[in-house]
């Protein structure tokens, strides 16, 4: 399986943010909610939660039109 990666290499200090925002926003937005629900799965692993449990927030509104 080929897989495509960007590396930069250089000293923490001498770093800011820029390379991470520009991968990130060359991602394709499944791409960013995949990376962050394991990211998410990862911490409640760590927390000791039941990851079985996870479901994404759910709201709901009910919009009407206001009579005059």
């Amino acid at each position: 399986m080929k897989r495509n990666f960007i590396e930069r290499r250089g000293k923490l200090q001498d770093m800011d943010r820029s390379f991470d925002l520009k991968f990130w926003q060359s991602q394709p937005p499944k791409a960013r909610f995949d990376a962050v629900w394991e990211m998410i799965v990862h911490a409640m692993k760590v927390k000791g939660h039941d990851v079985r449990q996870l479901r994404l927030q759910r709201s709901v509104t009910n919009f009407q039109r206001a009579w005059r």
